[in-house]
């Protein structure tokens, strides 16, 4: 197991504040869950916190980067997100400014929080904030490498982390490139396009299936948008099937993002794992996810029924 993809953006603010002295950090009273706390140790005059004020952070955020800085906001994504969605889009998004906005503890992962603190939508609202690039590392050396990347890369990001720590499946040597998505696993039956803590189920899952016959492919998809189109197609093409697996509600996420896709390039038959239309509750991040059917077990019965379609 390795760290959690909060802990290695903490770590990757750091070494940005040493080669960009116009990189500022801002929170909204979170700093130690955010992990933006180690930016304001090693830089306390580039750090700022608004308070319990998402709004205003992000309303200083665009004004910073107005000015020529490169901002970077943190808080939990649920309140990030919900809260100041409308100046995202007017002073940020509408504008094109160059913010970063990385929202900690999305998902249920998260936890005993409960349902008030576990993002599930975060990946519609920001992806349909236009000019906005959508990110979501599956493991700490995703996670540093993409945060280090959208730093020097003009524009809005949003970047989803996460409070659990995350099963590595990168190491330090690995590449990767904002948009484009990466195979991990070659098959010929069936695609597992996965994003964040689905990745590595989805690559537990390819082991189940070639258990039983079934050849797997593994896609991450860290980047939500843009699509990579030309793989995602060059995958349907040579598999005929996807299953699609998010840590979100299936509505407005990656699973609609690729249909959206396939449906246009190359229909084939697709099934989604994800939060079905309803909030989750207080408990353990593991149980929730077990309970919810994000796991590399609801992965195995959803591949298993798309192959299935393939002969119909």
């Amino acid at each position: 197991m390795g760290a959690a993809t909060r802990d290695a953006y903490g770590k990757a603010l750091v070494e940005i504040g040493k080669d960009d002295p116009n990189v500022i950090v801002l929170d909204a009273d979170l700093s130690k869950s955010t992990k933006t706390e180690m930016f304001q140790k090693a830089y306390p005059e580039r750090f700022i916190d608004v308070g319990i004020q998402e709004m205003n952070l992000v309303g200083v955020a665009a004004g910073l980067a107005s000015c020529g800085k490169t901002p970077f906001i943190s808080s939990f994504a649920c309140f990030l997100m919900n809260k100041g969605y409308e100046q995202l889009r007017v002073g940020v998004s509408f504008m094109e400014q160059n913010v970063k906005v990385v929202a900690s503890h999305g998902g249920i992962s998260v936890g005993e929080d409960g349902a008030s603190q576990q993002s599930v939508e975060d990946f519609a609202l920001a992806c349909t904030l236009p000019h906005f690039t959508v990110m979501v590392p599956a493991d700490e050396f995703s996670a540093k490498s993409l945060i280090k990347q959208c730093a020097v890369q003009k524009g809005p990001f949003y970047v989803r982390t996460g409070r659990a720590k995350a099963p590595i499946v990168y190491d330090e040597k690995s590449q990767f490139k904002i948009g484009k998505a990466i195979k991990l696993r070659d098959g010929k039956d069936v695609t597992l396009v996965a994003t964040g803590l689905l990745v590595f189920e989805a690559l537990e899952a390819a082991d189940m299936l070639k258990a039983d016959g079934i050849d797997a492919a593994v896609v991450d998809v860290h980047t939500l948008k843009p699509l990579d189109e030309e793989l995602l197609t060059a995958e349907a093409k040579k598999t005929g099937a996807f299953v699609v697996a998010e840590e979100h509600l299936i509505f407005g996420g990656l699973g609609s993002a690729v249909s959206q896709l396939i449906s246009r390039k190359q229909p084939i038959p697709m099934e989604f794992i994800g939060m079905q239309d309803t909030y989750a509750e207080s408990g353990k991040g593991q149980e929730l996810m077990e309970k919810y059917g994000l796991t590399s077990k609801n992965i195995v019965q959803q591949a298993k029924k798309v192959v299935s379609r393939k002969s119909r």
